[in-house]
C-alpha cells in the first residue's frame, strides 16, 4: 500500500498552487522605484517619438502645399537685347502665353516690379539702369488643365528673341529629396527610441526577476506554469508602459496644440502669414493625432511583449 505522507508530498503542491491562482497574485510590486524610473524612460522616448512623428507631418504638408502651388505656376523669362524693343518682346511673350490652351492667367511684371525682386541680393539704391535684367512674366496653370509646356517653350523661343520658360521641375525634384530625407531620417529617429525602450524594458524585467527571484521559484515549486508567470509581468510592463506613453504621448499632443492656438499670438500677423506659407498652419491635423496614439499602443505593446519574452528565457534557467 501507498504511504499517505507520500501522496500528500505531491498533492500538496498542487492544492496549494490551486489557492494561490484564486486569488491575486502580484509578483512584481506595482509601485517601485525600477518601475516609477521606466515610466520615465517610455514616456521621454514616446514625446521625443511624437514630436518627431509630428515635424515629419508638418515638413510633409508644407512640401505638398508647396509643390502643388509651384506645378500650378510657370515664369517666361524675357531677357534684354540689344536693339531690341523689350516691351514689345514682352507684350507678344504674354499674347502667346494667354492664347496657349491650359492657362489660366497670365501676368508681367514692369520693370520697377523686377528690379525690386533682385533686392535682396544686390540691396537698394543702386543704378541697376545698365544691368540686364530680365523681364518676368508669371503664368498660373489653370485647374486639372496639363498643358503641353514644350510646345509653349518652343513657341517662345521661335516668336521671342531671349525668352525662356522655366517650369520649377528641377526646384521640385530637390524639394521631393528633401522631403524623402526627411521622412527616412524620421522613421530613423524612430526605430532608434524604439530599440532604446525596448532595451530599457529587458533591463527593468531583468531587474524586477532578479528582485523576486525567489517568489518566482516559489511558484514553480507549487505548479505556476511558466506562461502564468509571463503573463504577471507582462500586463506590469504593459501597464507602465501604456502609463508613460500616455504621459509622453499626451505632453507632445498638448505641445502642438498649444503651439496651433498661440501661433498668430506669439509671431504678430505679418509673421504668422510668412510662417504659414513655410510651415502651414502648424497643425498636424486629427491624423497626427491618431498617429500620436497608435505610438503610444505601439510602445506599451512592445514593452508588455519585450518583458514577456525576457521572463521565458530567464524562467528556461530555472531549474
Amino acid at each position: 500500500m501507498t504511504d499517505p505522507r507520500e501522496e500528500d508530498k505531491h498533492v500538496a503542491p498542487s492544492r496549494m498552487w490551486r489557492l494561490f491562482s484564486r486569488s491575486e497574485v502580484l509578483i512584481v510590486p506595482r509601485t517601485s522605484i525600477a518601475g516609477r524610473a521606466l515610466v520615465v524612460v517610455v514616456a521621454i522616448m514616446t514625446f521625443l517619438a511624437a514630436l518627431t512623428t509630428g515635424a515629419v507631418m508638418l515638413v510633409r504638408a508644407a512640401a505638398s502645399d508647396w509643390q502643388s502651388d509651384v506645378s500650378r505656376e510657370i515664369t517666361i523669362q524675357v531677357r534684354p537685347i540689344e536693339g531690341r524693343d523689350i516691351e514689345a518682346d514682352v507684350a507678344r511673350a504674354v499674347e502667346i502665353a494667354r492664347a496657349f490652351p491650359g492657362i489660366a492667367e497670365v501676368q508681367p511684371y514692369s520693370k520697377v516690379e523686377s528690379t525690386r525682386l533682385i533686392e535682396p541680393w544686390l540691396g537698394t539704391g543702386l543704378a541697376l539702369d545698365d544691368l540686364p535684367v530680365p523681364r518676368l512674366i508669371i503664368v498660373r496653370v489653370a485647374s486639372g488643365a496639363a498643358p503641353n509646356l514644350p510646345k509653349l517653350r518652343q513657341l517662345l523661343s521661335d516668336q521671342v528673341a531671349g525668352a525662356g520658360l522655366d517650369d520649377h521641375r528641377a526646384w521640385m525634384d530637390r524639394m521631393r529629396t528633401m522631403v524623402h530625407t526627411a521622412v527616412i531620417g524620421g522613421v530613423a529617429i524612430l526605430v532608434l527610441m524604439l530599440t532604446a525602450t525596448v532595451l530599457s524594458v529587458v533591463f527593468a524585467t531583468r531587474g524586477a526577476m532578479a528582485t523576486n527571484r525567489p517568489t518566482v521559484e516559489v511558484l514553480h515549486f507549487v505548479g505556476a506554469k511558466d506562461g502564468f508567470i509571463a503573463r504577471q509581468f507582462q500586463r506590469h510592463f504593459l501597464v507602465l508602459g501604456l502609463e508613460g506613453g500616455a504621459i509622453g504621448g499626451g505632453a507632445a499632443m498638448a505641445l502642438f496644440a498649444l503651439a496651433g492656438l498661440l501661433r498668430d499670438w506669439v509671431l504678430g500677423a505679418g509673421a504668422s502669414d510668412q510662417f504659414t506659407i513655410l510651415f502651414g498652419n502648424f497643425s498636424i491635423g486629427v491624423e497626427g493625432y491618431i498617429a500620436i496614439v497608435i505610438q503610444i499602443v505601439l510602445i506599451a505593446a512592445v514593452a508588455g511583449a519585450t518583458s514577456r519574452h525576457t521572463v521565458n528565457r530567464t524562467l528556461n534557467t530555472i531549474e
